[in-house]
This record gives C-alpha cells, structure tokens and sequence, in this order.
C-alpha cells in the first residue's frame, strides 16, 4: 500500500516542492494524504510525506504520517503477522490503537527499534522518526517495496518510494547514468542489480533487508537485520518431508497474504506457481478466487489449455485480458514515464494491462507468484546444473537423471548452451547462456563496453548458488521493481507469497537431490501442490511463462513505425543507428535480438523523456 517520501537536512522545503511531490504521489495512494515538517533536536529539519492506499484498517485514524510513542511513521507496505504481533505487545502494554498494521508497527519500532523488524513478516520500507530525532529507514527482507534515496549538496538526504518523488522534492533531476543504459542494453536485465547503480547518477536504493540511521551531518550508516542463510541442507530429509514441509508453509504464507480489509484478485497462469497459490487459497482456505490472465496468441507462450483447465478444476471466477499491441509506442512512453526507467523486459509491457483490467475491475491487491523458479527450481539452466550436481554427488542419480533430460529437457529447450546436458559438468563457471550474444550487441555501441558477468558466491553447489542469485541479484529484483510500479501505477498492491521468510528458510533446508525429478524442476513445489492444482498442469514438462516478441508489437514493414524508430534522438549518439536499420529489416529475430530491440526502443523513448 502507499507511497511515502521525505527530506532529513539543514533547508527547510519550500511548499512549491512538498506540494509537486504530493500530487505525483496520488496514483500510489489516492485514499488519504498526509505531510508533517519537524525540527531535530540537533536542528535538522525533517519532512515526512504519504499517499495512503486503503487496504487494512479503513478508518482514518490508520492515516500517515502516524504519531505513536512521540515518533512519527510514514510506511508503505504491509506487516501479514500483524495479528499475532498485536497481541504480543497488548502483553507487554497497551495495545496499539486501531485494527491494522500500521499502528502495530510505529508500537514496534517506538519500543524495540530496528530489532523489532526481525519478527515482522511482510513487505516495507518505511521511514521512523524517533522522539528523540533519530531517523531510521527500513527495507523488507526481499525487496519487495522501494526505497530511494538521493544526497543534495548540502548533505541533506531525500528518500521515497520513486525517483520522481525525490526529483520533485529536491528540485532538481540527477544526469541521466548512461553507464547503466549500456549495460541494460548489451547484458540486459539480469545485469541491472549487480553494480547497485540507477538509470539516474547518484540515486541509489536502500538495499533489501537493511534499515539505516541517518546521523548528523546526513551520514547514513545502513546495516542489515536480516541475511539469508543458505543451508546446511538436512541430507536426511526424506523428499516426501520436503513436500510436506513446502505445503505447510506455502498455505500458510497464502493465509497471511490473505489478510485485508478489501478483496483480493489473483493473476493466474498456466503455471504451476499461480495456481498453487489459487488452489491453496480457494481449496484450503475457501477464498473466492477471481483470476486475471493476460492471453496470449503466440504459440510458443500460449498456455490457454493449461488456463482453462485450472479455471474448470478451480472453478473460479476468471477475467481473460487479450493482449493487445494497439498504440504500443505511445503506451510504452507513458509506462517509462512512470517506471522512471526502461520497461526491463515486454513482459512487464503486458502486465501492467493486466494490472489495469485488475484495477477497473475494482481490486486494490493482486497476488502474483513471483520467487517460486528461485526457490524451488525453475529455469532450463537449473536442469543442467542439477546434472552438474549430480554428477559430482550421485553417479547413479546423475545417469538416470541425464536419461530423464534427454526425453524431456532435451526437445523444448532453445538456449544453444543449455542444449548440452553437460555444459556446466565442462565448464562450472560458464555464463554464456545468460548474456546471450551480448559481443555482437556490444557491437552496435557507439562507444566500446564489456563488463563480464559476475555472481556472488552464496554456497558452493552451483545450483544453489545460481538459484540465490537470481533471488537476490538477478531475475526476482527486477520482477519486484516492475510488479510494485505497474500495480501502483494504477492504485494496487502486489503480494508474492513465495517471498515468505519461514518458507525460504524451509527450501534451504531441502537437499538438492530433491529439486529435479523425473526430468521436471520445480519438482517439490509440483508435489506440493498436488491436489490444490490441475494434475495436467503438475505434470507439464513445458515451462511457458509469459513472452512475446516485440515484433508482435511492432509493424516495422509500417513506414511511421520504421521512421519513429530511426527518427534523430540522443539515443544515437550511444547506438549505432545503422545496425538499428539492419535489425529491423529482418523478417524474424531470434529471441536474444528480439529482446535488444525491445531494450533500444525502451532505452531511446527513456533519453527521449529524460536525457534533457
């Protein structure tokens, strides 16, 4: 829910300032808004900002900036275990005013202070301000929800929810990083949270799971409350205690993320994850599910079988969104607009039409099932590094899972790396398949640029160690970044059950030998959700997910589309606007190609917009 945003520093913000940012803040939170202008003891001034989304505690004594203990809260998000943390403190006192979670949280952090966060399950980031002036900036463990944050020259600090917020708050717009730009375009998304750099120079986040005290002087010391660990696997954990370990805790995150005062729409797939996450609400827990689902005509992404498959079984009441390519180049000006950035991949250009039909509909929360590839095993590269794992654990399991791989990984995978079975077995540290024909897009740049890929070594089984990337520096920040501004971008919240503390430290516990078999990853998860989603669906080998080619989008044959795409913009003093001419005469691209020129056509609207 919400947006925030603020100022801790020696300048008082003049009203012109306060009120640009409070009008970008509606779409974030058009029920109530809220500003307050305090004095530090030390005589800093402090500005704290929100836009209130309506989603626990309706009445508008839950409104923000909201005074608990003499401090101040302004906070975008939600705390699930709000209940039980209610009654906990009504032990230790009095008990936080109103019903939601809002209140429970300022109680928390005017009592404990940061500690407090380590037993709040949830998504936030928040900004506390302490009675005795202290200000503590707060991120949820995975990142779910933003917090930016910006220097000005006199070292007084803006932070919010999005970069415009800042921008509007210190009068001015940072450079445009076009360092960042080059990556984005020649090593694409996976590349974009490995630096800690922004499209914007010197705008940063705070990271994930960290909380930060701003000191005198606007010295920011930032820590973390949270880190992951990453096993020891158990290696007696049998596979069905993995399986009943995994549903136990899914349904019950699925419970927690159920918790509002509004109703709750479900972005549905046909995909194991959304309708693991359907099943267990509508089966276990009797919710009236409502689906949305973007269709797609591609049949390479088309999953409508699977779709009405899970809407008959579930028998749910469904809303089909036809994609729709109509206006797609001022569509996706707007979105960069409010992205603030690129659009970091066109599945995020479709899902923010669902989010819309989810909004017109009248919902304020979506749940979507981001995280599951990551922790249970998804990807076509986890195939090949399970066979890697094996090999050097079980030769016996390695043999039976190649045989496995062979009949059905072997026929549907397109990556040409991926297409060997032993590729990480040869070479462990091979990246190539991840920035896929990143050389020859390198080529295309006015200006040389090579940055090789690079990974953070959280354990030592390959397999895990990519799946903790992609969790925590690759595929699931960037989900996050697109989920929270395409459902905010239209007044809704987006939930991610997967993204559940005691179920990420549940997966970590499960051998590795468990996550693929039978030629099928994501094999507990599959297993898991047996009987509260579609056998067919379980029992698919085909990994879909949502795509489609950006020539579904664009008639580059059309002369206006063809000329809009070459017309003169800063965009070619960085890209080579002949090797632009020769992409777009192809009557197909391959899906790597595919991909870069939806990044140009992004990153050219992006200068376009804000380069000047």
């Amino acid at each position: 829910m919400c947006g925030i945003a603020g100022y801790i520093g020696p300048t008082r913000l003049s009203e012109p300032r306060l009120a640009a940012c409070q009008a970008l803040m509606r779409s974030r939170g058009p029920d109530a808004f809220g500003r307050v202008q305090r004095v530090t003891p030390d005589g800093r001034q402090v500005h704290l900002l929100h836009s209130r989304l309506a989603i626990l505690d309706l009445d508008p004594r839950a409104n923000q900036p909201f005074a608990a203990e003499g401090g101040l809260l302004s906070y975008n998000g939600e705390i699930y275990n709000y209940l039980e943390l209610r009654e906990t403190l009504k032990q230790d006192g009095e008990a936080p005013r109103g019903s939601g979670d809002t209140a429970v949280l300022a109680e928390l952090l005017a009592r404990q202070g940061a500690a407090a966060l380590e037993r709040c399950e949830g998504m936030f980031a928040f900004a506390w301000l302490a009675a005795d002036g202290t200000l503590l900036l707060g991120r949820d463990r995975f990142g779910e929800k933003p917090l930016y944050l910006l220097r000005d020259d006199d070292d007084g600090l803006f932070f919010g929810s999005e970069p415009k917020f800042l921008f509007a708050l210190a009068g001015r717009r940072p450079p445009v990083n076009l360092q960042q730009l080059r990556r984005y375009l020649v090593n694409g998304y996976k590349s974009l949270y490995k630096s800690g750099e922004t499209f914007f120079e010197g705008l940063s986040e705070l990271p994930a799971g960290h909380v930060a005290t701003v000191g005198r002087g606007g010295r920011l010391d930032s820590r973390p409350f949270w880190r992951p660990a990453f096993g020891p696997e158990n290696p007696d954990m049998t596979y069905d205690e993995a399986v009943a370990g995994a549903r136990e805790r899914l349904i019950r995150s699925v419970e927690l993320r159920l918790r509002a005062d509004v109703p709750v729409a479900f972005c549905l797939s046909g995909g194991i994850d959304s309708n693991a996450l359907i099943g267990a609400a509508k089966r276990e827990l009797g919710y009236e599910v409502h689906g949305f689902t973007i269709v797609n005509s591609d049949s390479r992404y088309e999953e409508r079988d699977m779709v009405e498959a899970a809407v008959r079984e579930h028998d749910l009441r469904h809303t089909p969104i036809p994609l729709e390519t109509d206006a797609f180049l001022p569509n996706l000006r707007e979105l960069v607009r409010q992205h603030d950035a690129p659009v970091y991949t066109i599945t995020y250009y479709a899902q923010w039409r669902l989010m819309v039909a989810v909004a017109e509909a009248g919902y304020k929360v979506s749940v979507s099932g981001t995280g599951a590839d990551e922790l249970f095993s998804g990807y076509f590269d986890h195939h090949n590094a399970y066979l890697a794992a094996m090999a050097a654990q079980d030769p016996q399991r390695h043999a039976e899972a190649l045989e496995d791989w062979q009949a059905e990984v072997a026929p549907i995978v397109r990556n040409p790396f991926l297409q060997d079975p032993d590729y990480f077995i040869r070479r462990p540290y091979a990246r190539d398949h991840i920035y896929l024909d990143a050389e020859r897009f390198a080529g295309f740049l006015a200006q040389p640029f090579f940055e090789p890929f690079a990974e953070t070594s959280f354990t030592e089984t390959l397999l895990r160690n990519r799946m903790a990337n992609e969790l925590f520096a690759e595929s699931v920040p960037v989900i996050l970044h697109e989920d929270d501004l395409n459902a905010m971008s239209v007044s809704v919240e987006n939930r991610s059950p997967f993204l559940d503390s005691a179920l990420f430290d549940w997966c970590q516990s499960i051998p590795t030998r468990h996550l693929v078999r039978n030629g099928r990853a994501k094999a507990v998860l599959r297993d898991a959700a047996r009987g509260l989603a579609p056998d067919a669906l379980l029992d698919n080998p085909r990994k879909v997910g949502f795509n489609a080619p950006i020539l579904d989008y664009l008639d580059v044959a059309e002369t206006g589309v063809r000329e809009e795409l070459l017309a003169d913009s800063p965009v070619f003093e960085i890209v080579r606007r002949e090797e632009i001419a020769k992409l777009i005469e192809a009557a197909e691209l391959p899906n790597s190609q595919s991909k870069f020129l939806f990044n140009f056509v992004n990153a050219k609207i992006f200068l376009e917009e804000f380069a000047a």
